[in-house]
């Protein structure tokens, strides 16, 4: 995995909940079928309100009619992001989207969980209220070495808190491929 991550911004406010994030009629759909895989990454956030959809503008679609993948790979969140079931499909979408890294002011522990053990995206926190001063389409940088997130739109620099393990997790590909990796557990090949 890269050490900068660049892309377009997708803003949210707080409490974006897990059926917003991947709502429960499109649960559906195959996880092992690419097909059907592709359908996680057209609906992500599409049960987003309009008024929190892509903050402070409103009622800008984080997938376009028609496509797959997002043109947004950076989500900027206030608190409570991933809030509400504990389905590991809220992630999975959002990776599936195209999404590489989501910065929040604070997360749901069990979303957090799912993107680190899934390694699905990265979770960045931050004290600053980026959802206040980053709007959606603002070109950034994170650099995960720094633990930096640049606006490049708007020519400013942001602290995030440093990710600890958490970056080898994702990075492995999930808690299990890093157990793999590190030696931490018996490996079985059947």
């Amino acid at each position: 995995m890269e050490s900068i991550i660049q892309g377009k911004a997708f803003v949210l406010g707080k409490n974006i909940d897990t059926d917003q994030i991947i709502p429960a009629e499109h649960l559906v759909y195959s996880l092992s079928d690419p097909e059907e895989v592709k359908l996680y990454g057209k609906y992500a956030l599409s049960g987003v309100p309009p008024a929190q959809s892509g903050l402070p503008e409103g009622n800008i679609p984080f997938v376009r009619e028609g496509s797959f993948k997002s043109d947004y790979t950076i989500i900027i969140a206030a608190e409570n992001f991933g809030c509400g079931s504990s389905r590991e499909h809220a992630p999975f979408a959002l990776q599936v989207a195209g999404v590489k890294a989501i910065v929040a002011e604070s997360y749901a522990r069990i979303f957090f969980r799912n993107c680190v053990d899934g390694g699905f995206v990265i979770p960045y926190e931050t004290a600053e209220h980026l959802a206040e001063v980053v709007k959606t389409g603002d070109e950034l940088k994170i650099d995960i070495k720094a633990n930096t997130l640049e606006n490049l739109t708007a020519g400013k620099t942001y602290t995030l808190n440093p990710l600890g393990d958490v970056f080898s997790i994702v990075e492995a590909g999930g808690i299990f491929a890093y157990a793999r990796q590190e030696n931490l557990m018996n490996r079985t090949d059947s």
